[in-house]
């Protein structure tokens, strides 16, 4: 990776990464993705390899990281409904990486409680 830029974000599929790229290249930012070609030809090798990796110039991060997380998709609930954080009650809620501490669910992740994350203030809950 080159020093001079930053991971904003990093998707699962390159078609969610272009979505990305695209707005930020249109406002003017200096953007490239790392992985894409790897994850196109195959896939299902994209958790092993860490996913389409969208890099910032290292410059520009700070504004783009706030475009991004306006344009970002958030959690809801089953019923369309945005979270709320009890804490700051921002809606913007994500889902937090797991812990994985116990050999149980390193190797039964499936049973691990998902929680989420407020991305205001990070305070983490269920």
């Amino acid at each position: 990776m080159n020093d001079n830029y930053n991971i904003l974000a990093v998707f699962e599929y390159s078609t969610e990464a272009h979505i990305t790229k695209s707005r930020l290249d249109s406002d003017g930012f200096d953007t490239m993705l790392m992985d894409e070609k790897t994850i196109d030809s195959d896939p299902l090798i994209s958790n092993a390899i860490g996913g389409v990796k969208l890099l910032v110039h290292k410059n520009d991060f700070k504004k783009a990281t706030e475009i991004y997380n306006e344009i970002r998709t958030y959690q809801k609930d089953e019923k369309g409904n945005n979270f709320s954080c009890p804490k700051c009650k921002s809606n913007k809620i994500l889902v937090a990486l797991p812990f994985r501490k116990n050999i149980f669910y390193m190797l039964f992740p499936f049973f691990e409680i998902r929680k989420l994350i407020c991305n205001n203030c990070k305070t983490l809950f269920k």
